[in-house]
C-alpha cells in the first residue's frame, strides 16, 4: 500500500479524531500564558522587572506636561473663537489622560514588588518543603 504524505493525513482526518490530538502539558500552559512561570527561576535585572512601568509613567508624564502646555495656551493666548474652543478642550482632555497613565504606573510598581516578595517566600517554602519531604 502506498504511503500517503504527512499533509494529506492531517487534512483527512475527522472532527473526532482532532479531539483526541494531545492536549498542552502545564509546561507549555505555563510558557504561553501572561503570567511568568512558576519554573523557571533565571535572575530578572530591574529594568526587565519594572521596564513596562517605567515607560507608562514616562508617557503619562509627557502626555500630562503638553495637556498643562496646551491649556496654558488655551488661556493666555488671544486667538480666533474655534481653535480657542479646540484648545480648552483639548487641554484638559490630554491633561487628564496623561494624570491617569502617570498614576497607573505608578500605582503598578509597588504591585510588582509584591508580587517579588511572594514569590521570594514561595519559592523559599517550596525549596524548605522538598527539603523535609525527601529525607
Amino acid at each position: 500500500m502506498e504511503a500517503l504524505p504527512k499533509a494529506l493525513e492531517v487534512e483527512e482526518r475527522s472532527p473526532e479524531s482532532k479531539d483526541l490530538l494531545p492536549s498542552q502539558t502545564a509546561s507549555s500552559l505555563c510558557i504561553s500564558s501572561r503570567s511568568e512561570s512558576v519554573w523557571t527561576t533565571t535572575p530578572r535585572s530591574n529594568w526587565e522587572i519594572y521596564r513596562k512601568p517605567i515607560i507608562i509613567m514616562s508617557v503619562g508624564g509627557a502626555i500630562l506636561l503638553f495637556g498643562v502646555v496646551i491649556t496654558c495656551l488655551a488661556y493666555t493666548l488671544t486667538v480666533e473663537r474655534k481653535i480657542l474652543v479646540v484648545l480648552k478642550m483639548i487641554g484638559p482632555a490630554f491633561l487628564s489622560l496623561g494624570l491617569m497613565m502617570l498614576v497607573c504606573g505608578l500605582v503598578w510598581v509597588p504591585i510588582i514588588k509584591k508580587k517579588q516578595r511572594q514569590r521570594q517566600k514561595s519559592t523559599f517554602f517550596q525549596n524548605l518543603k522538598s527539603f523535609f519531604l525527601d529525607r
